[in-house]
C-alpha cells in the first residue's frame, strides 16, 4: 500500500526524513506557520481598514479576534474531528479553507463581511494547527519531542512578525487585498506541499508510540475521547493557562501598529517595530523546549513567562514611562521574548496530559477553545478600556490580572521528560 506521495508503510523512516529534504516534522510546523500568517495579517492593515472601510477603535478590536471564533465554539470539536477524521486530511481541508476565504476577502467592501470570513478563516486554522502536536508526537522519537514541540510553539510568533514586517510594504505596492490574495495562494501552494510530503492517514507510523498508532483512530468513539479529555484536570489546567496568556498577548501585539501609528510613525516602521516584538516571541519559545528538554521543571517555566508578562507590561503602559519611548518598547520586547516560554511549555504539557495518543488533538482543540476565548474578549477589552481612559495607560491592569491567574494555574504544572 502507498499513499499520495508514493511511499510505503516501511518507509516511515524515510518519511521523517524526506531523503534528504526538510523533514517531514518540519513541514507540518511549516504549514502552521503560513496558517499563522493569515491571524497576523490583520494587526498591520487595522490603519488602512479603518481610511478604507471606515473600521472603527471597537470593530478593529473584533477583527483581530474574531479570527478566533471558531475555535472559541468548537476548538474541542475539530479536535475530535481532526483526531478521527485523519490527520493529514484536516491539514490540507484546513489550508484549502484559509486560501478560498482569504481570496473572498480580498472583494470585502464592509467590515461586517470581513468579520464574517475571518470567523471561515479562524475555522481553516484550527483545523491546520490542531493536528500539529499530535503528528510531531508520531514522526519524531520520544526524547526529541520536547524540542520539536519547542519549535512548534514559535509557529504563531513566527507567521505573524513575518506578516506584520512584510505586509505594510505589500500593501503599499499593491493594497491590503493583494496582501489577502498573496496570502491565499501561499496557503495553496502549502496544500500542494502537504499532500506531497506528508504520509497518507492510512500509513502507519514508526513505532515511537507504545502503540505504534495508524491514522485514523480506530476504535475509539467520539463520545469516548470528549469524554476521557474533559473528563480529566490536566487538559482543562492547560486549557485555562493558555486562555491568559494568549488573551493578553494578542492584545499587547495585535495593538502596537495601531498605538505606533496615533503616535505619527509610519506603517511601515510600525510593522518592523511590532514585527520585532512578535519575533521576539520565537526565542522564548525555543528556550522553553531546550529547557524541557534538560529536564527543567514547567511550573518554573510558567512563572518566569507569568512574571516577567506582568512586570513589563507594567512598565510599557504605565503613564510614568511615556516619555521614555525606547523604555517602553524595550519593556514591549522583554514581554514577548520571556512570554513565549508559556506556549511551548503548555504545547509539551498538553501532548503529556492528554489521556491517551487517540485524544492528543482533541486535548490540544480544548486548549485551543479556550485560548481563543481569551483571544476573542482580550482586545475588545483592552480596546474598550482604552476607549474609556483616552489612552492605553491601564492595559497593564489587565494583563496583570490574566498574569496572576496564569501564575495561580501554574502551581500545579507538571511535566516529565521522555
Amino acid at each position: 500500500m502507498t499513499d499520495a506521495a508514493g511511499s510505503s508503510p516501511a518507509d516511515g523512516s524515510a518519511a521523517q526524513q524526506g531523503g534528504g529534504r526538510v523533514p517531514t516534522a518540519f513541514v507540518v510546523i511549516a504549514a502552521g506557520i503560513v496558517a499563522a500568517l493569515h491571524i497576523g495579517k490583520m494587526p498591520p492593515a487595522i490603519p488602512v481598514l479603518r481610511d478604507a472601510l471606515g473600521v472603527g477603535l471597537v470593530e478593529a478590536g473584533f477583527l483581530l479576534s474574531m479570527v478566533q471564533m471558531a475555535g472559541m465554539l468548537s476548538g474541542v470539536f475539530i479536535g475530535l474531528a481532526a483526531d478521527g477524521f485523519g490527520l493529514r486530511r484536516s491539514m490540507l481541508v484546513g489550508q484549502i479553507t484559509l486560501a478560498l476565504a482569504s481570496f473572498a476577502g480580498a472583494w470585502a467592501t464592509q467590515p461586517a463581511e470581513l468579520l464574517v470570513l475571518r470567523a471561515v478563516e479562524g475555522f481553516g486554522f484550527l483545523l491546520v494547527v490542531l493536528p500539529v502536536p499530535s503528528l510531531i508526537r508520531q514522526l519524531v522519537p520520544p526524547h526529541r519531542l520536547a524540542l520539536h514541540l519547542g519549535l512548534w510553539g514559535t509557529y504563531m510568533a513566527t507567521g505573524t512578525s513575518l506578516v506584520l514586517a512584510g505586509g505594510p510594504l505589500v500593501m503599499h505596492v499593491i493594497g491590503w487585498q493583494g496582501l489577502w490574495v498573496t496570502l491565499a495562494l501561499a496557503s495553496a501552494a502549502v496544500a500542494v506541499w502537504l499532500r506531497r510530503r506528508v504520509p497518507s492517514d492510512s500509513v502507519r507510523r514508526p513505532p515511537y508510540l507504545a502503540a505504534a498508532a495508524a491514522f485514523p483512530v480506530a476504535g475509539a468513539q467520539w463520545t469516548t475521547r470528549l469524554r476521557d479529555t474533559l473528563g480529566n484536570w490536566g487538559p482543562w489546567r492547560v486549557a485555562a493557562t493558555f486562555s491568559v496568556y494568549s488573551s493578553q498577548w494578542l492584545a499587547v501585539i495585535g495593538f502596537l501598529p495601531e498605538i505606533y501609528a496615533r503616535a505619527g510613525l509610519s506603517g511601515q516602521l510600525a510593522g518592523l517595530l511590532t514585527a520585532f516584538a512578535c519575533l521576539a516571541n520565537v526565542t522564548g519559545n525555543v528556550a522553553a523546549g531546550q529547557l524541557l528538554h534538560r529536564g527543567v521543571c514547567a511550573r518554573h517555566l510558567l512563572y518566569a513567562g507569568f512574571g516577567a508578562m506582568a512586570l513589563t507590561a507594567f512598565v510599557a503602559f504605565n503613564p510614568h514611562t511615556a516619555d521614555a519611548p525606547i523604555v517602553r518598547y524595550v519593556a514591549v520586547v522583554l514581554f514577548s521574548a520571556i512570554g513565549g516560554l508559556i506556549p511551548a511549555t503548555l504545547f509539551a504539557l498538553a501532548v503529556h496530559v492528554a489521556p491517551n495518543e487517540h485524544t492528543v488533538s482533541t486535548t490540544v482543540g480544548w486548549m485551543q477553545q479556550c485560548s481563543s476565548a481569551g483571544q476573542f474578549l482580550g482586545p475588545p477589552l483592552v480596546a474598550w478600556v482604552a476607549g474609556l481612559a483616552g489612552g492605553w495607560q491601564w492595559t497593564w491592569v489587565l494583563t496583570g490580572t490574566a498574569s496572576a491567574v496564569g501564575l495561580l494555574l501554574a502551581s500545579q504544572a507538571r511535566y516529565q521528560r521522555p
